[in-house]
């Protein structure tokens, strides 16, 4: 991997990255850890979580590029909000004053960033976006200052922005509860979502990070799950990505990729919505110039060479797959043909394509200052956060779980869900020797192990989602 990529090596863990009950040994939780929200469990703190964002590191600007720009020096596009809102078919809502007002959308993210507000503040005024509304706390203890030579922490200050700078762009009237946890170790962030959850921080929670089921193992994953029932109880929405390794992921050493399918935890949760990844073709006036695919950049070359400063293949792609640990969940009874006796991911999908990419402003030292394009399926989940958050403010209350309601619009051919029959997630990387193949899946009419049941028109699903959860 070339030194300029801060790629998505989603929640990189060692094998202990489980509970005490699993691991053995213990060391209680964080310091100054709020007495009613105890740990999940007296574990150590086994096990890094990696950040899930892609940056480009290279070429910042005092302003956003134009796709003209973007294409001519870097051979991809990039897009600013109001043409991923005229995508998605957003500005009709905030024409009828839906935009999130009354809402919450909780962020999670260790370490967050020491320049967020001003960069976010920046980033509305350079894209047209009102002042947001953001709350940071942290709950777990204090977290340490920032230092600019800490790779970790200069790579979750580029996700934890990314997360707040686009659920606001999607939601613009949603009020935004940024969790930062005090370290990147996976317990300590899963014990941050309880806390959200515990308290009621928000109507809908984000999580741009994971790990692929094998790295934390089946006791592990039953260990940690009850994070997500809870929230169930509590009507609150839990959106995560899906993974940006195509059918593949890291394995706990942090260095080499699986070489047979896997699918990421906690998306793979049935009471978490999956959000996958999606290539958009758009015009400057952010209508589409062809139809969405399946996000796949696994063999393009200049991916690989601003991302990897190499020649294809690497792993760049969006997760899907089959969980190895929950079974068929009630609403994707129907999909036993595509998913066997298994839960499949994603639910749906949104934006994450490297080839058609996001902006972000950022200032924090360590990175060049600027605005930085960006992917990954870090981008799709707070979008589709924001997304819920819209429903839930014309619903009037929480959504609560919608993954039943989103089948049941899929199988209803409801006009906020539009398929996506084309891409698939099959991805190749050497292995010193030669080069090794994933084969992962195939969009198709329908649902898919590539982008679920298709991705989103919110002009329709936010009334659709309003009326049915």
């Amino acid at each position: 991997m070339g030194s300029r990529h801060r790629h998505v090596l989603r929640a990189v863990v060692t094998a202990c990255a489980v509970a005490a009950a699993v691991c053995g040994t213990a060391a209680g939780g964080a310091a100054g850890t709020d007495s009613k929200a105890a740990p999940l469990a007296s574990a150590g703190l086994f096990g890094q979580v990696r950040s899930d964002a892609i940056f480009f590191d290279r070429m910042k600007r005092d302003d956003p590029y134009t796709i003209a720009q973007c294409q001519a020096q870097l051979q991809v596009s990039c897009y600013v909000p109001s043409q991923i809102q005229q995508a998605y078919g957003l500005t009709v809502l905030y024409r009828e004053n839906i935009t999130g007002k009354g809402t919450k959308i909780v962020i999670v993210d260790p370490y967050g960033s020491p320049t967020l507000r001003s960069d976010l503040a920046t980033f509305d005024a350079g894209t047209g976006l009102p002042g947001a509304w953001l709350k940071i706390i942290q709950p777990l203890g204090k977290v340490p200052a920032y230092d600019s030579t800490n790779n970790d922490m200069v790579g979750w200050a580029g996700e934890t922005t990314l997360d707040v700078e686009w659920a606001h762009a999607v939601a613009p009237g949603a009020g935004i509860v940024l969790v930062e946890s005090p370290d990147d170790q996976n317990l300590t962030l899963l014990n941050a979502v309880r806390y959200a959850v515990k308290h009621r921080l928000g109507d809908v929670v984000s999580e741009s990070w994971g790990s692929v089921e094998p790295a934390i193992g089946r006791r592990g994953i039953e260990q940690l799950q009850g994070v997500y029932s809870a929230a169930v109880k509590e009507r609150m929405t839990m959106v995560a990505s899906a993974g940006d390794l195509g059918a593949s992921g890291v394995e706990p050493d942090g260095s080499s990729f699986y070489s047979y399918p896997v699918a990421s935890w906690p998306a793979t949760d049935p009471d978490v919505t999956a959000v996958g990844g999606t290539s958009l073709n758009l015009g400057t006036d952010g209508n589409r110039l062809s139809a969405d695919t399946g996000w796949n950049d696994t063999y393009n070359p200049a991916v690989n060479n601003l991302l990897y400063d190499s020649t294809p293949p690497s792993p760049t792609a969006t997760g899907g797959g089959k969980s190895s640990v929950y079974p068929r969940p009630s609403f994707q009874q129907s999909l036993e043909k595509v998913e066997g006796n298994h839960r499949g991911i994603p639910d749906l999908s949104m934006s994450a394509s490297c080839t058609g990419t996001i902006e972000v402003y950022q200032s924090f030292t360590g990175q060049p200052a600027g605005w930085n394009p960006v992917c990954g399926t870090s981008e799709s989940s707070p979008m589709f956060a924001g997304i819920v958050a819209l429903a839930a403010q014309l619903a009037g209350h929480p959504l609560g779980l919608i993954n039943p309601a989103i089948y049941e619009l899929a199988a209803k051919r409801a006009k906020g869900i539009v398929q996506v029959t084309s891409g698939n997630n099959t991805v190749a990387f050497s292995n010193g020797t030669s080069t090794e193949t994933v084969h992962g899946y195939y969009a198709r009419h329908g649902y898919s192990l590539v982008a679920g049941v298709g991705t989103v028109n919110a002009q329709y699903l936010v009334p659709e989602l309003a009326r049915l959860s």
